[in-house]
């Protein structure tokens, strides 16, 4: 069956760095763009970050830009989230989204505490 799983997340001082990670199976990992979304407490899910499948374009939200990267290795089924400079707004549980042709799925999600 299909799986996303995250991990990566924990509790990082202000300015620390984390790398959250989402390994995939049971779909074509290759033909799948990926997505990494956040959901702080009392608000709306937003996108973060998104990686076409082949790697080759990505976007972010204008508040991680320049701090967060986006990659994937496609060989290990795997995307990336590399988180720098963490501010207490980052807080928030991060999710794993993959779109192909015909589905969407969705990871179970990693806690991400910035706070001093």
């Amino acid at each position: 069956q299909v799986q996303l799983v995250e991990s990566g997340g924990g509790l990082v001082q202000p300015g620390g760095s984390l790398r959250l990670s989402c390994a995939a199976s049971g779909f074509t990992f290759s033909s799948a763009s990926m997505t990494w979304y956040r959901q702080a407490p009392g608000k709306e899910r937003e996108l973060v970050a998104t990686i076409t499948n082949t790697g080759t374009t990505t976007n972010y939200i204008a508040s991680v830009k320049g701090r967060f990267a986006i990659s994937r290795d496609n060989a290990k089924k795997t995307v990336f989230l590399q988180m720098n400079n963490l501010k207490p707004e980052d807080t928030a549980v991060y999710y794993c989204h993959a779109l192909t042709a015909f589905r969407i799925y969705w990871g179970q999600g990693t806690q991400v505490t910035v706070s001093s």
